[in-house]
C-alpha cells in the first residue's frame, strides 16, 4: 500500500509538473504569434488558479493558462491587503536597474553612503531643480544619489537635449548641476544612455519627475525633503 501511495504521488507530481510546462509552452506560443517582439523572462503560475505571471523586463502582466486572454492590472490579496504585483514589481525593477548599470548613471556620493536612490530627473522640472539645489543635504544623511534622465516632453525636445548634452560634457556632476540652475550649458552629441532612461521609466509607470526607487525597488513620485527621505529609508531597511 505504501509503494502504491508513494508510487501515485510520484506520478501526481510528474503530472503537475507536465502541466505546467504545456500551460507556459501554450502562453508561449500565444505570445509568439500575437507579440513576437515580447521575450518573457519568466513565466510561473500565479496566486489564482489557471493564472500565469508573466514577466517583460521591469514589466508584469498576466494570461491565461490556454493563452488566450491577457490581464493587466494589480492582483491584490485582499484579505492580506496586499498587493502582490507591487511585491514582485519591486523586484523587477531592482533588477532592471542593476541591469542598467550605475556607470550608465550620473552619481553624487556622500563621503559615508549608508542609503542609494535612484532619481528619475527632468533638467527643466522645478521640483527636480529644488530636489538637486539641496543635494548636500542628501549627501550629509549618507544618501547616495543616482540620477536617469527622464525629460517629461520627450525625445528629441529642449528638455531631452539638455540631459544628452550634460551627458556628454567633461564632468558630468558640475554639468547637471549648472543646467538644474537654468545656465547654459555647451551643446554636445555623444553616445549616451538617456533613451534607456527613458524606457525605464515608462516600464517603471513614471507619471512626472522627481520619481524616487530605493534600493528595495519601491516608488516614490514626487520631491521627498532630505529628513523625509532618510527616514523612509531607514524604515525600510529595518524591515
Amino acid at each position: 500500500m505504501q509503494q502504491l501511495i508513494r508510487t501515485l504521488m510520484l506520478t501526481g507530481a510528474v503530472l503537475s509538473a507536465s502541466m505546467v510546462s504545456a500551460d507556459e509552452n501554450a502562453i508561449k506560443e500565444s505570445l509568439k504569434k500575437s507579440m513576437p517582439s515580447i521575450n518573457p523572462e519568466s513565466i510561473t503560475p500565479s496566486e489564482v488558479k489557471g493564472l500565469y505571471e508573466v514577466v517583460v523586463g521591469a514589466n508584469i502582466f498576466y494570461m491565461s493558462e490556454d493563452g488566450k486572454y491577457l490581464l493587466q492590472g494589480r492582483l491584490v490579496d485582499v484579505a492580506a491587503r496586499t498587493d502582490l504585483t507591487e511585491v514582485k514589481m519591486s523586484q523587477t525593477r531592482k533588477n532592471a536597474l542593476a541591469k542598467l548599470g550605475e556607470d550608465q548613471m550620473i552619481v553624487f556620493k556622500p563621503k559615508e553612503s549608508k542609503y542609494k536612490v535612484f532619481i528619475f530627473t527632468d533638467i527643466d522640472c522645478g521640483y527636480c531643480r529644488k530636489l538637486h539645489s539641496e543635494i548636500d543635504q542628501y549627501l550629509a544623511e549618507g544618501i547616495t544619489i543616482q540620477y536617469l534622465f527622464f525629460p517629461r516632453s520627450g525625445k528629441d525636445t529642449d528638455s531631452y537635449k539638455k540631459a544628452v548634452s550634460v551627458w556628454c560634457a567633461s564632468d558630468r556632476n558640475a554639468a547637471l548641476t549648472k543646467a538644474k540652475k537654468g545656465e547654459n550649458i555647451e551643446a554636445k552629441e555623444c553616445t549616451h544612455p538617456v533613451d534607456a532612461h527613458m524606457q525605464l521609466g515608462v516600464d517603471f509607470e513614471a507619471r512626472g519627475t522627481p520619481m524616487i526607487v530605493t534600493e528595495n525597488g519601491s516608488v516614490y513620485p514626487g520631491y521627498l525633503p532630505a529628513k523625509q527621505l532618510v527616514e523612509v529609508l531607514r524604515e525600510e531597511k529595518a524591515k
